[in-house]
């Protein structure tokens, strides 16, 4: 036997050290799920957003389409147009709205799509075709959320953002459902649709125990034609990393933040830097714009907090570092109500210890995700040089006073050196008092949960 605490000590170890294992609470993933009546769900696929039932007749799979959410803001006083000019920037977001109507149409139009893949696909192997065959899974996700705020002008954290996040996957769920609905009127529901939630009119929403407060959509008239016709798809919604495919369109991945402004990306050509496009827009907007500028960007590691830039713009270019975990956490709480599957949720924290991650954990837990970590992401402990950077137009830092220097002159050389066993003993010891120091870290943040989500990531 492994004592609890011991494994989660070593759970926490490998994922600062890593980034791994993926956490996933088993409990809520059976719970909200509209597969529960096929037996108990025990595995993910690698992203931990598809959740679905498996065993040894068949092997889930699922196929997957992403909603590319700028596309949906749109400008006041233009009508009439299906493909309007491509948006940027926040200064005109006044001026801006988002189109739910367009979206749920959209979503429709990719609910249909999917379902026909399932008839067309290719399979390797039967056990992956018998199962696509009898449950009908399809996976809606998203990309460019953050941008979808930016050109709103609302910072990732503020309340109207949570609200927006909450009313477009509210959105996403209930059209994708009335299009299975429509679809089941002419070719029936999926094999295994009779003893699941929705067959019972128990929806997603439900399983949270949370009320759809937008008032855009009659929820009570989908559930009576769900009654009545049934559904052609056991799962419908599954926001996936878009880590690639956001790439095509220039979106920032699926519902995260921006984890900088400024960045390399890697093609088949080489590398290029490339700067948040909303933020370039603003800033020449603004006249701000300039080499200077840019360089204090890049020596900022693309944090906006410490440029001489208006406030407004510090707070909406926040980057993922910047914001609230426990902000994130919030969020996917809020659009998991809308989610049947589960959504690729990673953790960012830039230095991270067991006090912190253990109370992030139990957290998630409480607010009730199903996966709870896709990666934690951390930043280096050392700050990489910058040799495209002109030093020469950055501020120079003031040098340390002598008596520090001289101080640290005396300190003693600790380097180990090769058989010497009396300082192999005290790393020893110093590794030893750091374990226990994270323990004493983790324990406290057991018992002050909320104090330490507060005072720490």
């Amino acid at each position: 036997t492994v004592r609890a605490q011991q494994l989660w000590f070593a759970i926490l170890e490998a994922q600062i050290e890593t980034g791994n294992p993926y956490m996933l609470f088993k409990d809520s993933a059976n719970r909200k799920s509209n597969q529960q009546n096929l037996g108990t769900i025990r595995c993910s696929n690698l992203c931990t957003e598809i959740i679905e039932y498996t065993s040894a007749d068949e092997t889930a799979v699922c196929n997957l389409a992403s909603i590319a959410l700028p596309r949906f803001v749109r400008e006041q006083g233009v009508e009439g147009q299906r493909e309007l000019k491509r948006l940027v920037g926040s200064l005109d977001a006044r001026n801006r709205y988002f189109d739910f109507d367009r979206l749920a149409e959209v979503t429709r139009s990719v609910t249909r799509n999917l379902n026909k893949i399932i008839d067309v696909n290719f399979y390797p192997v039967e056990t992956a075709r018998r199962s696509n065959m009898r449950h009908r899974p399809i996976g809606l996700g998203v990309q460019g959320l953050a941008d979808a705020f930016l050109l709103l002008g609302l910072p990732f954290d503020s309340a109207e953002a949570q609200q927006l996040n909450s009313h477009i996957f509210e959105t996403i769920y209930y059209a994708a459902l009335e299009q299975s609905c429509e679809l089941a009127k002419v070719e029936g529901t999926y094999e295994t649709y009779e003893g699941s939630p929705v067959s019972k009119g128990v929806l997603q929403p439900d399983m949270w125990q949370v009320k759809p407060d937008s008032g855009r959509w009659d929820w009570d008239a989908l559930r009576a034609r769900i009654a009545s016709h049934g559904v052609r798809n056991s799962l419908l919604v599954a926001p996936m990393p878009t880590a690639s495919t956001s790439q095509i369109l220039g979106n920032n991945e699926c519902f995260e933040p921006y984890t900088s402004n400024i960045y390399v990306r890697r093609v088949l050509s080489g590398e290029f830097t490339v700067v948040n496009q909303h933020l370039l827009h603003d800033l020449n907007a603004l006249g701000l714009w300039d080499p200077h500028m840019k360089n204090e960007l890049v020596a900022a590691n693309g944090s906006v907090q410490g440029l001489d830039i208006p406030d407004g713009l510090k707070s909406l270019y926040k980057t993922v570092w910047e914001i609230k975990q426990r902000v994130l956490v919030d969020m996917a709480a809020d659009r998991g109500a809308y989610i049947d599957q589960s959504q690729s949720f990673n953790v960012f924290m830039p230095d991270p210890n067991f006090g912190k991650l253990t109370s992030l954990h139990f957290y998630a837990w409480k607010k009730g995700l199903k996966t709870g970590m896709y990666y934690l992401r951390t930043r280096a402990a050392a700050d990489a040089i910058k040799f495209t950077v002109d030093q020469t137009s950055l501020k120079k830092k003031a040098p340390l006073p002598s008596s520090v220097t001289k101080a640290a002159a005396t300190l003693p050389d600790t380097t180990p050196t090769p058989g010497n066993k009396t300082q192999s003993k005290v790393i020893a010891m110093q590794a030893d008092m750091e374990r226990e120091a994270q323990m004493a870290k983790m324990v406290c943040s057991l018992k002050n949960k909320d104090d330490c989500m507060m005072c720490g990531s």
